[in-house]
């Protein structure tokens, strides 16, 4: 008798993210409440593009990975930084951007009042 093989880690597989994500994963209505609602009117402090120097994140980059914080229960910049590269849904929902620690916590004190507020619309409307 012999025990269960796992596939060979040296093994080369072609499969993009999308094959991974159910259709029905929590992320796929993250990004999808994300792209349908306006910063500006929730009253977010929208980062502007710069001429010099390295380009910035996208604002809507820093709500998705708040939100899925608030729904997975993770509150720290350090550990969303941590999921931002271990975590295969969040690879999904960034297209594999991983910002810092530090970028992920100047977003909260850019927007304190805001994010509370914008997570539980989208629950509410989740449900």
């Amino acid at each position: 008798m012999h025990h269960s093989s796992g596939t060979l880690r040296q093994q080369l597989q072609i499969s993009s993210l999308e094959d991974k994500i159910a259709s029905d994963n929590l992320v796929r209505f993250i990004e999808a409440f994300v792209e349908h609602i306006s910063l500006e009117t929730h009253g977010f402090t929208v980062q502007t593009i710069k001429s010099e120097g390295r380009p910035s994140f996208d604002t809507k980059l820093f709500l998705k990975i708040y939100l899925y914080g608030y729904l997975n229960g993770l509150r720290s910049s350090r550990k969303l930084e941590k999921e931002c590269i271990h975590n295969i849904e969040l690879q999904w929902l960034l297209e594999a951007i991983c910002p810092n620690y530090h970028s992920i916590s100047d977003f909260r004190k850019q927007n304190p009042a805001v994010i509370p507020r914008t997570a539980r619309t989208g629950a509410k409307r989740k449900s």
